[in-house]
């Protein structure tokens, strides 16, 4: 039974499983050809052409739904092609999935701001922040330092595993390289300031906050299911809605829960102070166990998410009565 569901649905499972064994073992391939640069590369492209004079909100839309399209169509037009060529199609579809998850990259950045917290080298520490966060940090603490590492942890593990995970399941490779376009959108242009605030307002909050809706709830459930934490459900209860972004909040008051911590604070981004609520009350000095259990939960919650993608595909199945494979998304 177990070998005839393998068989039937490899299209999906040999992605998920060696795309996600790869991310682990790899990580971000720096030196090889990357679709998220070549996004960044699209929306560079467009923002200098179509970011000036008038009607900038209405050029946004038309940019990010385009680029969101064409991504989604790319994919889509490969899935047909190599209908009659599942091996390759297999094949190509773990490498975009490979792409698309980001967990040990992340986790691996954060260790090593907390690896020249150790070494108490704070100017080491604040350029090695600042290429993770979007914060000021020349002026940050070594408690600052990590207080940002760790919220960083957290909304980053919904961005970048639970929702290209959630959307894999919901519409295989085209919708989660889609949701990876959002989201590289969002990270270069959902700034909120003179240059992007009607450019990227699209962009940021209705495409990337609606994406990252659900998945951010996900990822606070299970954090704070698996091992069960009253603690981390109270926080997320209290404080997630609290948090400018309608998302953002859920990760980090369920990190801040299981830590018993303070997130939150005074910060500085574009030259302009931002003072964010504060999530938890227990501002207590944040050491370099809290580090490390945060890269555990990181990866906990990747493999717990693993085993819901699974599931969601087969719930998703038999609710709707018919086969993912009438789709062509996983052949």
């Amino acid at each position: 039974m177990i070998h005839d569901f393998i068989t039937t649905h490899s299209g999906f499972l040999i992605p998920l499983a060696g795309g996600f064994l790869l991310d682990a073992l790899l990580g971000d391939p720096a030196r090889l050809p990357h679709p998220i640069r070549l996004f960044g590369k699209m929306i560079s492209f467009c923002e200098l052409k179509f970011n000036k004079g008038k009607r900038r909100r209405t050029k946004g839309i038309a940019v990010a739904s385009i680029l969101v399209l064409l991504v989604f169509g790319f994919l889509y037009g490969i899935q047909l092609a190599l209908h009659d060529f599942p091996a390759v199609k297999v094949v190509i579809n773990t490498v975009f999935f490979f792409y698309a998850l980001g967990n040990r990259s992340l986790i691996e950045e954060a260790w090593k701001v907390e690896c020249r917290v150790q070494k108490n080298d704070l100017s080491a520490a604040r350029r090695q922040l600042s290429r993770i966060v979007g914060r000021d940090t020349s002026q940050l603490s070594f408690q600052q330092i990590r207080t940002a590492t760790l919220e960083t942890l957290a909304e980053n593990l919904s961005d970048g595993v639970v929702a290209p995970l959630f959307f894999y399941a919901l519409g295989g490779i085209p919708l989660m390289m889609a949701y990876k376009m959002i989201n590289t959108l969002d990270s270069m242009i959902g700034y909120k300031n003179d240059r992007y605030n009607d450019f990227g307002w699209f962009a940021a909050h209705i495409l990337d906050d609606g994406a990252n809706y659900v998945p951010a709830r996900l990822t606070a459930f299970l954090m704070i299911s698996f091992p069960p934490s009253s603690r981390g459900f109270h926080f997320v209860h209290k404080y997630a809605s609290r948090h400018s972004s309608p998302n953002s909040g859920y990760p980090e008051s369920a990190l801040a829960g299981i830590l018993n911590c303070r997130f939150g604070g005074s910060n500085t981004y574009d030259g302009k102070r931002v003072e964010k609520p504060y999530i938890g009350k227990n501002y207590r000095e944040l050491t370099h166990d809290d580090v490390v259990k945060s890269c555990i939960i990181n990866i906990r919650t990747s493999l717990l998410m693993l085993i819901c993608t699974l599931s969601m595909y087969c719930i998703f199945q038999e609710l709707t009565g018919f086969s993912h494979n009438f789709l062509y998304f996983w052949g």
